[in-house]
């Protein structure tokens, strides 16, 4: 290998780790992948704008101030692991990532507030869950599936879900009517009082 090539790869891949800690100390984020607005009480940015939140706009969402969530910000939040058997394959598989009402409450919303969730996916699918099902349910914010990051095309990067094989409501229905209430490509949580 050419000694000068090698020493300028070795260089440049050392300034990395600096730029990751100089985009830390300026709080600079990653793009957001979960949007959360309506009645919150902590938010970190400003009304929809239709120019640039293309999607949002046309599937009619609109709000004067929003909670994003970066990767990182999803994977600071307590996650845990439920194991429904899904729709597509009929096998067991492990998914993961924080309680739906664990997402919320960093956004200032009390586990026991009495508000409707309009649960938004990125093909526009659309329901609306209460809190209190939310949490009865133990619905969780997917972001991982099977150890791996949920992927966006597929059925990610988030999948608002519970496990359907417990969950007295569903349990005893076809496989294929289980999931209704579980948008996968989840980007955008709408609050309202109930």
């Amino acid at each position: 290998m050419n000694k000068r090539v090698f020493l300028a790869t070795l260089g440049v891949a050392s300034l990395f780790p600096v730029a990751q800690r100089a985009a830390a100390k300026t709080g600079a984020r990653q793009p957001a992948l979960l949007t959360v607005s309506g009645a919150i009480e902590r938010s970190n940015r400003g009304p929809l704008d239709p120019a640039l939140d293309q999607m949002m706009t046309k599937h009619g969402i609109a709000f004067t101030k929003a909670h994003e969530f970066d990767a990182p910000a999803l994977q600071a939040l307590a996650a845990v692991t439920i194991k429904p058997t899904l729709e597509y394959d009929a096998r067991q598989h492990s998914l993961s990532g924080p309680l739906l009402s664990t997402v919320l409450e960093a956004t200032g919303v009390a586990r026991g507030a009495a508000v409707q969730l309009g649960l938004r996916a990125v093909d526009g699918y659309n329901v609306t869950v209460s809190l209190a099902d939310a949490v009865a349910y133990r619905m969780i914010v997917a972001t991982r599936i099977d150890g791996r990051p949920l992927a966006l095309g597929g059925l990610g990067p988030q999948w608002a879900v519970y496990e359907a094989d417990t969950v007295a409501p569903f349990k005893d229905k076809p496989l294929k009517e289980r999931f209704a209430l579980c948008p996968w490509g989840l980007y955008h949580i709408d609050v309202k009082a109930a």
